[in-house]
């Protein structure tokens, strides 16, 4: 089980609190944390990443373990502590403004 931490206008929109446990097909990378998400919550699709183009929609970020792993490719293995549960992988809203 991989342990997902999701910005409030997600979880919002998911209608969860907290954090939520994913079972994940095969490798876990972002990118079947992502497929096992909008599995698991239909009402994500395209929130995370371009329904087309399946890139992760700016303005999102992705953490495992202290590391920004946003600009990673999307099949890069997952660290073993978030295999393991110790960690969570985070889904963050970046903040832009002026």
């Amino acid at each position: 089980m991989i342990r997902v931490v999701l910005p409030q206008h997600l979880r919002t929109l998911a209608r969860v609190n907290g954090e939520v446990m994913l079972d994940v097909d095969g490798q876990a990378t972002p990118r079947s944390v992502i497929d096992a998400l909008e599995r698991s919550y239909p009402m994500l699709r395209g929130t995370i990443r371009d329904h087309v183009t399946r890139e992760h929609r700016p303005f999102l970020r992705f953490f495992a373990c202290a590391e920004d792993l946003s600009h990673e490719l999307p099949d890069t293995p997952l660290p073993d502590a978030v295999l393991s549960g110790a960690e969570p992988f985070i889904i963050l809203a970046a903040i832009a403004g002026g």
